[in-house]
């Protein structure tokens, strides 16, 4: 399968163009920002704000896991936001479906389910269906994308799959975890969750090999939390009052990868605790 990775010079991207190749796909790689050292790697540049050159990275390709967007809240003001991450994205699906590719896909977030918290959560794990609880235009341009993604799917047949990714970390970050350990509130803005670079590129590769038709959104996080208390507690201290559903234990995840683990076999291959002692 030839595979175009959009974003491919960032943190996710990066992970998922090494792991298709470690897994025998043929990959274009592209990104609007390239360095010297990108070029020499590969890396395309394009600005798939324009949908010319959305239409050529994607031709000749079979999929697309597309990362590029302003991936976060605050990096831009938050018209620029909006625009340019809902023109980027209905660019890549309406191109995907003119190319005919197979399969879409994509980087949505964990901002769609209400982050950050500043409402209580209806009940905890949050899953799939807390969406969508938009606050940011970042996370609104993530839940209109996904309504594009939709309707794109049922005109083209394509599969779409949007993965909810959690707050994405490399191995070295989790060095900064201890700190936030006595204070709940520091990472009550997400749950207190995580997903590792090397699971965001697992859980890619899977969405493309999975047995899946039309369109599905899955949250993406770690098995367990970057605290080293029970889950239960957390929210008890935290966010009292919000239902807990039956079955959670130890310091299991409060983003639900429930469906994920169901529909692409997902399951986290990488936690901190590997890297940091709780007692550190």
């Amino acid at each position: 399968m030839k595979v175009c990775v959009t974003g491919a010079s960032g943190l996710a991207g990066r992970a998922v163009v090494g792991d298709l190749k470690e897994h025998g796909y043929d990959v274009v790689a592209t990104d609007v920002a390239v360095t010297r050292a990108d070029r020499e790697a590969g890396v395309l540049q394009a600005d798939l704000a324009d949908y010319g050159q959305a239409v050529e990275v994607l031709a000749g390709c079979d999929a697309v896991v597309h990362l590029a967007n302003i991936p976060a809240p605050g990096l831009a003001t938050p018209a620029t936001t909006f625009n340019q991450n809902v023109t980027m994205n209905f660019n890549v699906f309406q191109a995907a479906a003119g190319v005919g590719l197979t399969r879409v896909v994509w980087a949505s977030s964990e901002t769609t389910l209400g982050l950050p918290f500043d409402v209580p959560p209806r009940y905890a794990p949050v899953d799939e269906d807390h969406y969508p609880v938009p606050t940011t235009t970042y996370a609104l341009s993530k839940v209109a994308s996904e309504t594009v993604a939709t309707e794109i799917a049922k005109w083209s047949g394509i599969p779409f799959i949007a993965l909810r990714f959690s707050n994405i970390m490399t191995s070295e970050w989790y060095q900064e975890f201890p700190a936030f350990w006595n204070d709940p509130a520091l990472r009550k803005w997400n749950l207190w969750g995580y997903i590792d670079e090397r699971d965001v590129a697992l859980s890619c590769r899977l969405s493309l090999e999975a047995d899946l038709t039309g369109t599905h959104s899955f949250i993406i996080a770690a098995a367990d939390t970057v605290m080293t208390r029970p889950s239960a507690d957390l929210m008890a201290e935290v966010f009292p009052g919000v239902p807990l559903r039956d079955g959670l234990t130890g310091t299991q995840t409060l983003l639900s990868i429930d469906r994920a683990r169901k529909h692409l076999g997902f399951e986290p291959q990488h936690s901190w605790r590997d890297h940091v002692q709780p007692d550190s």
